[in-house]
């Protein structure tokens, strides 16, 4: 994803923290009726999906619908607002059929037409950062009376179900969404599970059931209430005074452990780790004349030590990751510890040695200082010292805030830099893709003919995506041989629950985008 992100979250942590007793609930209402308190400090950047691209997801998700998405457990696209397939063998047609009597919350009409108008002004609008970028694939939107919309692609893509199921595709209304222009009066009309009744900018959400929802999400809560905070201290303040049941992105890895020891504080609280999506990793910039160089790429992945790196930066609340394709997802290898094995510091000397390269490399390393957290620095920091204690590598280290950043790698700047990657949906197509091609997301050029010419249009024929493991697991072999992208680590994602809540297991979808429909009180204790 471009633009998406994970404000304070240290360890890049999609974290659901739930705490008992809060005194918004009455002790009469049943499961289903009561209310529950969330937050976060993921705001939305806008209310109108053909501008986001980022963490507005997370709202959009809750009060929009999309013709498929991703039932709860699956990463396979499934029925939404419709039921769709491809109907061709090619992977370059795909037809929906809307669900029958869908309507918007204000009472207008969902039909074909409505569908056709929500994605064709995405395309319409094209906004700076939003999610047109997703519709290279889309040819033309036809459709076929009131409930059948056709989608003809320019080129065969099985990924594009699930580029449909992202909150990016959200549904509309054409009469309350201007066609060429973002709609500005901070209000949503959707058909998603909950109505937005309230929403005031970077404080709170408030969401009530849709009384005329027809989809796949099984609302546990009579409500929810998001609170957004600017700094997570606050937002875990607030979980410990019992005025939010909920918190989810935000928990920085300090928080994260606090919350896992057996102090007092901490009574009642649950906490469950399950495998995150996004990923770290180092750009090597090969129009750098000391990064061009093969074997100094080389030299830095067998000189990297990842268990290390988790462990004092992130204190264990993330994982060594060895492939850009994570835990997780189909087609996930280990191809960087095939190749290199552990740390080794004698053979990365004579990887330089054999290139002719006898003095030790000078390089400059970047990163963000304020989009992946307050640890990026000393992950950075132990990066250089790995490097350097091989006495094959000097390291400086220059860190900026995210806009002067992503000015200086988009010109190409950077000789190597540090990025992350939160997935727009699981298939490894989203691991892979994105990085290649001449103009790729990360403003350096990664040409690589096999990959982006044979590879990923035979995988994208393929609408059975268990079927193409065979064409990533090459990919990322011809990756590991560039080295132009070197992965350091994958997220965790964390749940802590009181006893007396449920569903947190359950809230988190394959995007890592909250289902807060999930949440529950259980209704006796």
């Amino acid at each position: 994803m471009f633009n998406r992100t994970s404000l304070q979250a240290a360890a890049a942590l999609v974290s659901i923290s739930l705490v008992t007793g809060c005194s918004v609930f009455s002790d009469s209402d049943s499961a289903g009726d009561q209310r529950i308190v969330v937050g976060t400090t993921s705001s939305p950047t806008t209310l109108d999906p053909a501008a986001a691209w980022d963490n507005s997801w997370e709202l959009f998700r809750n009060v929009f619908q999309t013709l498929v998405s991703f039932p709860t457990g699956s990463t396979t696209p499934d029925s939404d607002a419709a039921d769709c397939k491809f109907s061709d063998t090619s992977s370059r047609v795909f037809e929906c059929k809307l669900v029958e009597g869908l309507t918007f919350s204000n009472g207008h009409k969902l039909d074909a037409k409505a569908v056709q108008y929500s994605i064709e002004r995405i395309r319409t609008i094209n906004h700076k950062g939003g999610p047109n970028g997703m519709l290279g694939s889309l040819d033309k939107i036809e459709t076929v009376g009131d409930r059948t919309v056709v989608f003809r692609l320019n080129k065969s893509d099985a990924t594009f179900p699930f580029v449909l199921a992202t909150p990016a595709m959200s549904l509309v209304d054409p009469a309350e969404y201007p066609a060429d222009r973002l709609r500005t009066d901070g209000k949503v009309t959707g058909s998603g599970p909950y109505v937005l009744d309230k929403y005031t900018e970077r404080e709170t959400a408030e969401l009530t059931k849709n009384p005329t929802y027809k989809g796949f999400a099984d609302r546990k809560n009579g409500g929810v209430t998001i609170r957004y905070f600017d700094e997570s201290d606050a937002m875990v303040a607030a979980l410990k005074k019992q005025e939010i049941d909920a918190t989810y992105r935000g928990l920085t890895a300090e928080e994260v452990v606090a919350l896992q020891d057996d102090k007092p504080e901490n009574k009642g609280l649950q906490i469950v780790e399950s495998t995150g999506a996004d990923i770290r990793y180092l750009v090597f910039n090969a129009q750098d004349p000391t990064v061009a160089k093969p074997a100094v790429r080389r030299a830095v992945a067998q000189l990297v030590n990842r268990d290390e790196l988790v462990n004092k930066v992130y204190q264990g609340t993330a994982e060594p990751l060895y492939s850009m394709v994570p835990k997780g997802i189909a087609a996930h290898t280990t191809k960087f510890f095939d190749r290199y094995g552990s740390p080794n510091a004698q053979k990365a000397k004579k990887i330089l040695r054999e290139a002719g390269i006898t003095d030790p490399v000078e390089l400059t390393f970047w990163y963000t200082t304020d989009r992946y957290g307050s640890s990026t620095a000393a992950e950075f920091k132990e990066l250089k010292r790995q490097l350097e204690e091989s006495g094959l590598f000097k390291i400086t280290l220059q860190g900026k805030p995210w806009k002067d950043f992503q000015a200086g790698y988009q010109k190409g700047e950077y000789p190597v830099f540090g990025r992350g990657w939160f997935p727009d949906f699981p298939d490894p197509d989203n691991f892979v893709a994105p990085f290649l091609g001449k103009e790729n997301v990360l403003g350096t050029p990664y040409v690589s003919p096999r990959i982006t010419g044979e590879l990923l249009p035979k995988s994208r024929r393929e609408s059975d995506r268990g079927a193409v493991t065979d064409e990533f697991v090459e990919a990322q072999e011809i990756m590991v041989q560039d080295v132009r992208l070197l992965p350091l680590w994958q997220g965790k994602l964390y749940i802590a629950a009181a006893d007396d809540i449920g569903g947190g297991e359950r809230a988190l979808d394959p995007q890592t985008v909250m289902q807060v429909w999930e949440l529950y009180r259980r209704a006796s204790w």
